[in-house]
């Protein structure tokens, strides 16, 4: 389907603490909320495996939002199971439990039509699977790829093969010092433009995000919130809202990238008022927009 967008990444049952309370076995994983944010913008295609303990109501959240699952494996056995505690400084977290279950022999191989998507979102797995993904596709418009410290360390020579094979790169701005050596966000995207990609995006939490095309620069502000309860999948949340609008925008791609990290600003911050999906699958397009014309006078000289 044209403009559709690709997501691959995890898909988890998730048991998370925060100082706001306690849930357990919420629908979680990379791909859960990229493809949930995404679904908001344009069709959208999930890429993930779970055991058979996948409660039959997380399927129909997936299929409430419009998700093709044709692409969500099903396989005897657990699936990822993740448990974390946040600080009252929820900038910290701490990982209590991790069971891969039957994401330990996830491969992505993706059904016939999604090989023909025209906006690929590689979520925050293996480097080796996403290059595996890559393999698979037909002349996609534009790839990104997000990651983590855990792929950095251990996968570092699969992860540097993959940034000189997709347009938009994400990722925090604690991973970009450990790639790059840098400290400095300036100096360690000059660093990132190296390795590849034509477009970088920073994030830093609470403080918003960068851009970068490797002539300047963007600032998008996060939408600032009184009471954050949970923001596990905030960014991947912020990354599939950006690849959505992307997919349905038309203009200038550098544009639509600034335009869509306003978005992806705004949809991640609903994802911080409840625990795991919640509060995204509550709300819909008319309060993104809303909250989206709120952000731009916030932003406005």
């Amino acid at each position: 389907m044209r403009d559709s967008v690709l997501i691959v990444g995890s898909t988890a049952l998730d048991s998370i603490r925060t100082p706001r309370g306690s849930r357990d076995r919420l629908l979680g994983g990379s791909a859960s909320y990229a493809a949930v944010a995404a679904s908001f913008f344009a069709p959208t295609r999930l890429v993930g495996v779970v055991g058979d303990d996948f409660p039959s109501r997380y399927r129909a959240l997936y299929q409430r939002h419009g998700i093709d699952l044709a692409g969500l494996q099903q396989r005897a056995g657990k699936t990822f199971h993740w448990a974390g505690e946040y600080e009252p400084n929820m900038n910290r977290r701490h990982t209590l439990l991790t069971e891969l279950g039957v994401f330990a022999e996830f491969r992505p191989d993706l059904p016939e039509p999604y090989r023909r998507s025209d906006w690929v979102l590689l979520g925050n797995i293996a480097p080796g699977l996403q290059l595996h993904v890559l393999r698979q596709l037909a002349r996609p418009r534009f790839i990104a790829a997000d990651t983590m410290d855990l792929w950095i360390e251990t996968a570092r020579d699969e992860l540097l093969k993959l940034l000189r094979q997709v347009d938009l790169f994400i990722l925090n701005d604690g991973e970009a010092a450990q790639l790059t050596g840098e400290t400095n966000v300036v100096a360690a995207l000059r660093r990132l433009h190296a390795l590849g990609p034509r477009f970088v995006i920073i994030k830093k939490g609470e403080h918003g995000a960068i851009l970068s095309d490797g002539d300047g620069f963007f600032v998008a502000p996060a939408f600032p919130l009184a009471r954050v309860v949970d923001p596990t999948g905030a960014g991947d949340t912020f990354a599939g809202a950006l690849m959505g609008y992307l997919a349905r925008s038309r203009g200038s791609l550098e544009t639509r990238l600034r335009r869509a990290m306003l978005y992806g600003s705004v949809v991640a911050s609903y994802c911080c008022e409840g625990f795991g999906l919640t509060r995204l699958d509550r709300i819909r397009r008319e309060d993104i927009e809303q909250r989206a014309n709120l952000l731009r006078q916030y932003a406005r000289i």
